[in-house]
């Protein structure tokens, strides 16, 4: 079967129970997410332009301001991606559920689909995004961010919402390639910025061209869908729900491995902040580029290696608050950032993008130097974390921001989802969070 053609007739009997519980946490990942992401600038910026701008009936996520279902889109999309917490994908050195799951709950609403069929879309759109994002590498020569081929994922996750005909599928997949946010992802990793991984503006590409196709506009064929067969013949027999990794740190999943290393030392040898005189790290090229070591911004701390690894020594964790504006003028915690020194190495480099390796050498007042083994980002998909840990996850991101009991609601819809109305979810996320 075609791609264009999976995307009517795929089912969510289709997959294991594994896949379904798989894509469940996922889905209550992007929720606490998106949280915690709703009290960033960034957020509330882009809440307001895609209410002045989209002009529309759909209510935006974790908000009473309504726009279309292109601005709900762009919207949720930065807010997830304004945080950065959510699950990526290796191969794709990005991440598909940001750009993705925004078409599936703005156009999701507007259809008013069951919420068996939400989650149908949603899975569909882990294993379509998945092979988009490995073709696009794969014949592409620069490293694009992930709205890029997100767009094209939510495109496909739309057509099957709006029920476009085989042509119209065409024709919208074409469009989001065609228009999707081809931006340079290491532009925003030297230069860290509100722009973060194009995962809005993915979004909202993709939804336009799912209303633009409907309209008739043309734009087929999607190159990396239609003419790279070699990424696609998987479709109906391996799982990408299975291989994406989660995040237990607010920040780039690049300065995952020097945090658990440098955890890993503080812990062991009970490590003080106050006796540490210089800090080496060890990793691959792209997490040395993550340069910033006195951020002034919280897309500046995300962006960042030596930040929360200074945070993880001083504090022996890294949460939102430490990354957002409020937590970035400790003291301690600069002097410490300010104290590392970043080399790349070979053996990292060469495992990169499916491994991300880092080691951590800490160098006390007194003479003492502690070296940590390689170390790899926790929660890869090859050592994932247990239901119970994402769940924990998702409380310590969203209990202080919605409140326990409404945060216990959305556990519960995501859960029941697929046996009942897309309302038991919807009325509990597209609302504003308290004051």
């Amino acid at each position: 079967m075609k791609p264009v053609d999976k995307i009517h007739a795929f089912d969510w009997a289709d997959a294991p129970n594994s896949v379904q519980e798989r894509c469940k946490l996922s889905l209550l990942d992007l929720l606490g997410v998106g949280a915690a992401a709703s009290q960033t600038k960034l957020s509330q910026i882009i809440r307001r332009h895609a209410a002045t701008e989209f002009a529309g009936p759909i209510p935006m996520l974790y908000d009473n301001l309504t726009a279309s279902a292109t601005g709900a889109a762009l919207a949720a999309g930065m807010t997830i991606d304004s945080l950065d917490g959510h699950d990526g994908f290796n191969p794709s050195k990005g991440h598909i559920g940001c750009p993705m799951f925004p078409a599936v709950l703005s156009l999701g609403y507007a259809e008013q689909i069951s919420g068996r069929e939400f989650m149908t879309a949603l899975l569909l759109g882990y294993e379509f995004g998945a092979r988009t994002a490995i073709a696009q590498h794969a014949t592409t020569c620069d490293y694009h961010t992930s709205g890029s081929w997100g767009a094209v994922a939510a495109a496909a996750v739309g057509s099957r919402i709006a029920k476009l005909t085989h042509s119209e599928t065409r024709h919208a997949l074409g469009i989001a390639e065609y228009h999707g946010p081809r931006s340079q992802m290491m532009r925003c990793i030297d230069h860290p910025t509100m722009l973060k991984d194009g995962a809005g503006w993915g979004a909202m590409a993709g939804v336009s061209a799912v209303k633009l196709a409907q309209s008739g506009f043309t734009g087929a064929p999607g190159i990396t869908v239609e003419n790279a067969p070699q990424f696609w013949a998987d479709l109906d027999s391996r799982w990408y729900m299975l291989e994406q990794y989660y995040k237990p740190y607010p920040v780039c999943r690049w300065a995952q491995a020097p945090v658990e290393a440098a955890l890993h030392l503080r812990k062991t040898h009970k490590i003080k902040a106050s006796t540490i005189k210089r800090i080496e790290i060890v990793s691959f090229h792209e997490s040395i580029r993550l340069a910033s070591n006195k951020p002034a911004t919280t897309e500046e701390a995300q962006y960042s290696t030596s930040f929360p690894v200074a945070v993880a020594l001083a504090t022996g964790a890294v949460d939102p608050d430490d990354i957002l504006e409020t937590g970035l003028r400790d003291p301690d915690i600069l002097r410490l950032s300010a104290l590392v020194e970043m080399t790349e190495d070979d053996h990292a480099n060469n495992a990169f993008p499916l491994k991300r390796y880092a080691r951590v050498k800490i160098h006390l007042l007194d003479g003492t130097v502690h070296e940590s083994d390689w170390f790899e980002p926790k929660w890869d998909h090859t050592a994932p974390p247990s239901d119970t840990e994402l769940r924990q996850k998702f409380h310590r991101l969203a209990d202080p921001i919605l409140g326990q009991e409404r945060a216990n609601r959305i556990e519960d819809a995501v859960e029941r989802l697929e046996h009942s109305e897309l309302s038991l979810l919807t009325n509990q996320i597209l609302h504003p969070v308290p004051r």
